[in-house]
């Protein structure tokens, strides 16, 4: 086994503190990744504390990881020691049912492995540990290859808030011609901005913060609506052909709905604590042929393709980098919006 380090949570609800303990040895199929920076994502925080379902503990978050590539295995193939390598959300699946031979692991049939807070069925039966830790161990179809044009701390957030806004947007086709309104502006509206400008959208930002105007328009955005406004609302009801509703708190989705056009699709990214609630049923969907959809993170071929598709545009995530000790800080602003837009841990302080 491979001596390791990391913050864990001990139990539900509790610090992050130093935790020592064992990555498994690289197999024949594996990369070993020294993890340079791991994004902060509000889903390490929802899963410290049992606020999706009951956790695995000791938990060691985080899947927004990028770092070097220090052993490979004796069948890795697209994969050497020294290059830079990234590990998302997942891990494993079952690699066999119909959509993991699609290149759609995230909807396996028979269940996808998280990279933290799950038992890896399909391998050893181990919990998996996340990336606030200095090393990692991953299958190399799990393992995603970084460009070394990006600027490396920006490019961890794209393994999660990246391709959770790029992977709908390419789903959907949101391209030239269409009117995207992105809904929130942080850690996921920011790329959900950036792709679509990228894409050739029409993109707007609907906010309940007017202070986030200028950002947006630095973001590349091409108008931007202050939805307590009832004069800007007016403007724009009935104008949008998506909407991409990044918002993980609770929010009026008949408002949004009233802002698509006849065959509008509102696709929803964000998790509200108390799911989706439609109220005024025949009025936002039937007489609008409107469609609410969900998408989930993208399977490997197309993270992928995203990672790809920032090196070309040269896209990465607006960070904020932080030291590990710092963590706690970190999740304090998180959960407040105060961050512009993601934080990165530097893992060389946890050394």
């Amino acid at each position: 086994m491979i001596t390791a380090k990391g913050y864990a949570a001990r139990k539900a609800n509790s610090k992050l503190e130093l935790w020592n303990f064992e990555r498994r040895e690289v197999g024949n199929h594996d990369v070993q990744i020294e993890i340079l920076y791991c994004g902060v994502c509000h889903s390490d925080l929802a899963q410290i504390n049992n606020e999706w379902f009951e956790g695995i503990f000791p938990m060691i978050p985080g899947h927004e990881i990028v770092g070097r590539v220090v052993k490979v295995g004796d069948h890795v193939k697209n994969f050497k020691v020294g290059d830079l390598a990234g590990v998302g959300t997942l891990v494993n699946s079952c690699g066999h049912c119909e959509h993991c031979e699609d290149g759609l692991e995230v909807y396996c049939k028979e269940g996808v492995i998280a990279t933290y807070n799950n038992v890896d069925k399909y391998r050893d039966n181990l919990p998996t540990y996340g990336g606030y830790s200095n090393t990692i161990v991953t299958d190399e179809k799990f393992t995603l290859r970084i460009s070394e044009t990006l600027h490396l701390a920006a490019t961890a957030p794209l393994l999660c808030a990246g391709i959770t806004t790029y992977s709908p947007l390419k789903h959907w086709k949101v391209g030239k011609g269409h009117k995207l309104a992105v809904l929130g502006l942080g850690g996921l509206g920011h790329m959900a901005v950036k792709f679509g400008v990228a894409l050739g959208a029409e993109v707007t930002v609907l906010s309940t913060s007017p202070k986030k105007e200028a950002d947006a328009k630095k973001l590349g955005v091409h108008n931007f609506v202050v939805t307590s406004d009832p004069v800007q609302i007016e403007q724009v009801k009935s104008s949008f052909d998506f909407i991409i509703d990044t918002v993980s708190a609770e929010h009026d989705f008949d408002f949004y709905l009233s802002l698509l056009k006849v065959d509008g699709v509102h696709i929803c990214v964000g998790i509200p604590p108390i799911g989706l609630t439609i109220k005024s049923v025949g009025g936002s969907l039937q007489m609008g042929r409107r469609s609410v959809v969900g998408s989930a993170v993208g399977g490997l071929p197309e993270t992928q393709e995203m990672l790809n598709f920032c090196a070309e545009h040269n896209i990465t995530a607006e960070i904020e980098l932080i030291d590990i000790k710092d963590i706690h800080a970190a999740f304090d602003r998180m959960e407040k919006g105060d961050v512009r837009y993601r934080f990165v841990i530097d893992m060389e302080t946890l050394k």
